[in-house]
């Protein structure tokens, strides 16, 4: 059986890794906080929407984000979540990613945590769970990010175009008709836009309707609701880009 731990104990811990199950129920809010030690965050079910100072990201089941020790966050559940979370100490290998990053959870690693979370505190490098730790630390050094990051600009300005088109994702309104409402040249819009996000306007609006649409279907929106609430023309449409960016069809997604 998994049983609870303290974080206040867990996430600061000089051994190299150690685990901790919460579970919490739909549209429950964590306020703003952080660890002392990295922390890898993966939900066996339901969808975790997690906010920092560096942008926002979307945790579905299968995924996990990595944060790094000391940086602040907070978390929103989208249905019911059975969280499953790793901590790790980020002196124990130079590898580790150095930022936040969602990354891919393979079936061994999901289980490593499980045996992880059952297991006594404190071990002994040499035993089993000491070698539960060193697999948990490879299969992390070895999964790709993902991308469901939604960068946030600084730019108040910019600011204002990302808080909106969140709000309403389904206007259309281009960068030119951005720029006459805030009286501004469109290429300063698009120039500030790869500047603070990385990305074009285009690119982040795509990429913030995605993360919404992932949102929505984890709460059982049907996709032809979701596609046009979004703003795309049919749900054909939306499934292109969905399976562009993630590689499989919005009804599938989720299986």
């Amino acid at each position: 059986m998994i049983r609870a731990r303290d974080p206040r104990r867990l996430d600061r811990t000089p051994l190299p890794v150690t685990a901790l199950a919460r579970d919490y129920p739909a549209r429950r809010r964590v306020a703003v906080h952080q660890h002392p030690n990295a922390q890898l965050i993966h939900a066996v079910r339901g969808v975790m929407v997690v906010d920092t100072r560096f942008g926002q990201w979307v945790v579905p089941p299968t995924r996990a984000l990595w944060i790094p020790g000391g940086v602040e966050h907070s978390i929103r559940m989208v249905g019911q979540v059975l969280m499953r979370t790793a901590y790790v100490n980020p002196t124990v290998s130079p590898e580790l990613p150095q930022g936040c990053a969602v990354l891919k959870v393979s079936p061994l690693l999901r289980e490593l945590i499980i045996a992880m979370i059952e297991a006594d505190v404190p071990y002994e490098p040499d035993s089993r769970t000491g070698r539960i730790a060193r697999l948990i630390l490879d299969e992390i050094r070895q999964m790709g990010s993902l991308p469901l990051h939604l960068p946030m600009p600084n730019d108040k300005r910019l600011l204002a175009i990302c808080n909106a088109i969140t709000s309403t994702p389904a206007d259309n309104s281009t960068a030119v008709d951005w720029a006459r409402r805030l009286h501004v040249d469109p290429k300063t819009i698009h120039r500030l836009f790869l500047r603070e996000t990385g990305m074009t306007f285009g690119q982040w609006r795509t990429q913030a309707r995605l993360l919404l649409a992932l949102e929505r279907l984890a709460a059982g929106e049907k996709v032809l609701h979701v596609a046009l609430e979004l703003g795309y023309e049919s749900p054909s449409a939306f499934a292109t880009m969905f399976k562009r960016q993630f590689g499989i069809s919005p009804s599938r997604f989720f299986e």
